[in-house]
């Protein structure tokens, strides 16, 4: 039995927020999209887009934040994501070893504490989380991400397809600025809190570019 679910949209620009409900009838389900830009350092300028959704594939748990090469499936969401753009004239993205753990970071929290948002467990906007390590240099500095699960599994092509029918996802994916990627696939048999015991798979894509 496949499990979708989605709920909630959020839009933040500096200390300013717009929220706006979404939902998907019997589906227990959520997707995240955000998105930061900053010129000069983040604290000068910052815009954050929040979408919740949810998709789920299978992969393998692996320390937060260890250095690793990408699995097959995040190989292969990546393959996928470049495919989107290159098909409509955007440049393929670059892994980053900075981005990936950045995702890897995120999605183990996600489901060792049962939470699912783009902001870290203690509030944190998630731009903040990837510049740990994925940091600003003196000059333009932006990221976005997209988040998911689903439960019990799925695959690149389906954790693609669902982010592309979504308008911010697909911005994010799409979007013509970013030079590299990270992503992060975990896998976790009872996922607790919000995932309700289920067995999942959370994936986090982390997008940059920075010059």
């Amino acid at each position: 039995m496949r499990t979708l679910a989605a709920a909630g949209a959020l839009f933040v620009l500096v200390f300013a927020s717009t929220p706006e409900a979404l939902g998907l009838p019997g589906q227990p389900s959520r997707i995240e999209r955000g998105h930061v830009r900053t010129l000069k350092t983040p604290a000068q300028r910052a815009a954050m887009l929040f979408r919740k959704h949810a998709v789920v594939p299978a992969a393998t748990v692996r320390p937060a934040g260890s250095r690793r090469l990408l699995s097959a499936l995040e190989l292969d969401i990546v393959s996928r994501i470049n495919a989107q753009r290159t098909s409509r004239g955007r440049r393929a993205l670059r892994v980053s070893r900075g981005l990936t753990a950045a995702a890897n970071h995120h999605t183990n929290q996600m489901g060792q504490l049962g939470f699912f948002d783009h902001e870290s467990v203690n509030g944190a906007p998630f731009w903040r989380r990837i510049q740990r390590f994925y940091p600003a240099g003196r000059g333009y500095w932006s990221v976005g991400e997209n988040i998911f699960w689903e439960s019990p599994n799925t695959s690149a092509a389906s954790a693609v397809r669902e982010w592309m029918r979504s308008p911010p996802h697909r911005e994010n994916i799409l979007n013509r600025e970013w030079r590299e990627i990270g992503v992060s696939a975990a896998h976790f048999d009872a996922a607790p809190g919000a995932f309700g015991g289920r067995s999942v798979t959370i994936v986090a894509a982390d997008f940059g570019v920075r010059r």
